[in-house]
């Protein structure tokens, strides 16, 4: 990699996780749970980048709320690091916010990676691989790059990359972004040679903000009119705007590196099945768990032992006194069901 211009990795961590109910709460999201590991998502995502940028260059975006419980999976980090968002604006403003801080700390020229603290990672090898390489493209094209992932089967709850012309060996000018397309189209656009949109990033602090600049004023003008306020800047945005909207889909300037490596947003409990070991059966079991005759079940089980008997492609969680019982297939609309609950129900 290119040295001119020092490597800052950013990690976000908001979000409340809510399709990991019940174990997933406002004061313990996602992020901070042992969902792949016997550590907090976090933990894992830090010790995959500690070989990127030193800790006096990363930087954790997370709730307000939750900064004490950040500091204490990562104390290595100094305190001044973890970033609290006064409220959620959505991923332009947490990124506009970085990369104001990391001109401000060390300059224009600094590279930024983004990450997201809640994704599971297979080889991380090649992770680190590719997101050196972005970095490099982002140093010396002057470009927004990402990773996009090289898909192991055609999903239709992610997003896609259409990658354009090749600027230098692996490095494409992304053509298109499109968001979740239907399974006809996503198979279609596996077979073209399409990646997944993972959301990791890497571009000059200063690029990004020119970016923000040239195509994105409901950030930009709040950042312009409060540089020295983040509550202020954070209170003005008028509505969340994620990154890919207010800026990559409107920019000249994104090129896209492929990562081939397992990659999961691990955005429900059935995304476990996919990054924990399972057994002869499919079944993935936490915790104390007996399984007879069952097949490709998520059990999570934090107390009481729970036992599956002659059933298959269910999810059991248990926690504080909760027991969820639903489909693999029922498991990604969680958010519909924690609507209808009552809330004495809903915050056990």
């Amino acid at each position: 990699m290119s040295t001119d211009g020092a490597t800052w990795v950013v990690v976000l961590a908001g979000g409340v996780g809510s399709r990991f109910w019940p174990i997933s709460t406002p004061e313990r999201p996602k992020q901070l749970l042992p969902l792949v590991s016997s550590e907090p998502m976090l933990r894992d995502m830090i010790d995959r980048v500690a070989t990127l940028a030193p800790a006096a260059r990363t930087l954790i975006l997370t709730n307000a709320s939750l900064v004490e419980a950040v500091r204490r999976v990562v104390p290595e980090l100094p305190a001044e690091n973890v970033i609290a968002e006064p409220r959620p604006a959505g991923t332009a403003a947490a990124l506009a916010w970085a990369a104001h801080e990391v001109v401000r700390r060390g300059g224009p020229d600094h590279v930024m990676i983004s990450v997201h603290a809640d994704a599971a990672i297979g080889d991380v090898g090649a992770f680190r691989a590719a997101l050196a390489a972005a970095a490099d493209a982002a140093r010396t094209e002057h470009a927004l790059v990402t990773v996009g992932i090289v898909p192991r089967f055609a999903d239709t709850g992610l997003g896609y990359i259409e990658p354009g012309e090749i600027v230098r060996g692996a490095l494409r000018r992304v053509a298109r972004f499109v968001e979740k397309p239907d399974r006809a189209r996503a198979e279609a656009m596996v077979a073209a040679g399409c990646l997944w949109n993972s959301g990791i990033f890497a571009w000059r602090a200063g690029d990004l903000l020119e970016e923000l600049r040239a195509h994105c004023a409901e950030v930009a003008h709040p950042l312009a009119a409060n540089p020295t306020d983040m509550a202020a800047f954070f209170g003005a945005i008028a509505k969340p705007i994620a990154i890919d909207v207010g800026v990559l889909e409107r920019s000249g300037k994104v090129m896209v590196v492929p990562g081939d490596f397992d990659w999961s947003d691990v955005g429900t409990w059935a995304a476990l099945r996919v990054v924990r070991k399972a057994d002869a059966s499919g079944n993935v079991p936490s915790g104390s768990v007996f399984l007879r005759d069952a097949k490709r079940n998520v059990v999570h089980a934090e107390g009481p032992t729970v036992v599956l008997y002659g059933v298959e492609d269910l999810v059991v969680v248990t926690t504080n006194g909760v027991t969820l019982v639903t489909t693999v297939e029922r498991a990604a609309d969680l958010k519909t069901l924690l609507d209808s609950l009552p809330a004495e129900v809903r915050s056990l």
